[in-house]
């Protein structure tokens, strides 16, 4: 096993365009599965082929076990890597294609076929070593490319979107498969994804990358809860946190935020530094929201229903607020009875409400952050 250390790495590849990526400082712990999360161009798959030896580096370091690898050669790293693709030779069985690095490597016969054993038992591949790769599934390739790298016993194994190519069925399964090998291996695991899904599912933590940047780390459900700006708030979630442009008023009880006709009391100390008037974002995630039952209802805020996404256990609803360029989001119970152009009440849960500056920093998580130091 092994730490993974980045201390501002960057690559560029033309000093005329912003950096792919740029300052990328992130230690993985010894055992730790950690994913880079983002969506394409993020910079997670170069820093990812960084760390494999697959890209030179422009600058900063790279330590693997305390060991400065940024000259070492791919093949000298000790890592294992599975790809998008699976990569495997047409010609040759599964025994063959999980043997063949280690074939290279002019290891003893004995051990190459004990550890191809080992890792068939382990992913289920036993029954299928004389197949060749056209007689196989897409999630039995995929595992057969995986075979391919535990057989390597490397110090770290990198991910580059393994699942993408699977249906999804398949990616749920096979997600499952690689939870459970992390499990049993208790390896260090760096996994590249843009699917919100597999993050959340599969990761120690999270590192959300935005234009070649870390935009945040930490705990799958910490980063849920408290996000560290606006980027983060808007890609984490399915269906993302509703972003509302908002003005800070002082009111009798503290502080409100107003957006067209409607307000929203937050508590005073989440807004102190700002002065009445200020511009801020309000954050607010589908499942703090819900339809109000009572038509009278004067807390609610009223606007008119634009979809409706019926999906058995729930309803999506988007409403559109007077005065409010996008819909908002509501996360409702899947048996409601709402239709496209009924006026509808939302009610919310102000203390699970979120408050972003302007230039797109969670107030929130500040606050919380200090709440807890």
């Amino acid at each position: 096993m092994a730490v993974v250390t980045l201390n501002g790495l960057t690559k560029r590849y033309d000093r005329a365009h912003p950096a792919a990526a740029e300052d990328v400082d992130l230690e993985v712990a010894d055992g730790e599965f950690m994913v880079l999360l983002g969506p394409s161009g993020c910079g997670k798959t170069t820093t990812l082929r960084m760390i494999a030896g697959l890209e030179s580096i422009t600058s900063g370091t790279l330590s693997i076990d305390g060991r400065v690898v940024n000259d070492v050669p791919a093949r000298d790293r000790d890592i294992a890597m599975v790809f998008q693709s699976y990569a495997l030779y047409p010609h040759m069985s599964v025994r063959d294609n999980m043997a063949f690095g280690l074939r290279r490597r002019q290891m003893p016969r004995a051990e190459i076929e004990q550890r191809v054993r080992d890792a068939a038992e382990i992913l289920g591949l036993s029954t299928l070593m004389d197949r060749k790769p056209h007689a196989l599934s897409g999630g039995q390739r995929q595992r057969v490319a995986l075979g391919r790298a535990i057989v390597r016993d490397p110090k770290v194994f990198l991910f580059d979107e393994p699942l993408s190519n699977l249906d999804a069925a398949l990616r749920v399964s096979t997600r499952s498969e690689i939870a459970a090998l992390h499990r049993r291996l208790q390896a260090t695991m760096i996994y590249v994804t843009h699917d919100q899904v597999e993050a959340m599912t599969l990761g120690s933590r999270i590192c959300i990358m935005n234009a070649g940047r870390i935009a945040q780390v930490g705990r799958p459900m910490d980063v849920y809860r408290m996000p560290a700006d606006t980027f983060v708030a808007g890609f984490l979630g399915n269906p993302p946190m509703n972003l509302i442009p908002a003005t800070v008023t002082d009111a009798p009880g503290g502080r409100e935020l107003r957006f067209g006709p409607n307000r929203v009391e937050v508590p005073a100390a989440r807004t102190a530094p700002l002065e009445a008037g200020s511009a801020v974002t309000l954050g607010l995630r589908p499942e703090h929201l819900a339809p109000a039952l009572d038509a009278s209802d004067s807390a609610a805020l009223w606007g008119e229903v634009v979809t409706v996404e019926p999906l058995g256990a729930e309803t999506l609803v988007r409403v559109h607020l007077p005065e409010i360029a996008d819909p908002v989001i509501v996360r409702a119970p899947g048996e409601s009875e709402v239709a496209i152009g009924d006026r509808i009440g939302i009610r919310l849960d102000p203390s699970a409400a979120h408050v972003f500056h302007a230039d797109g920093h969670s107030m929130t998580a500040a606050h919380h952050q200090a709440r807890r130091g």
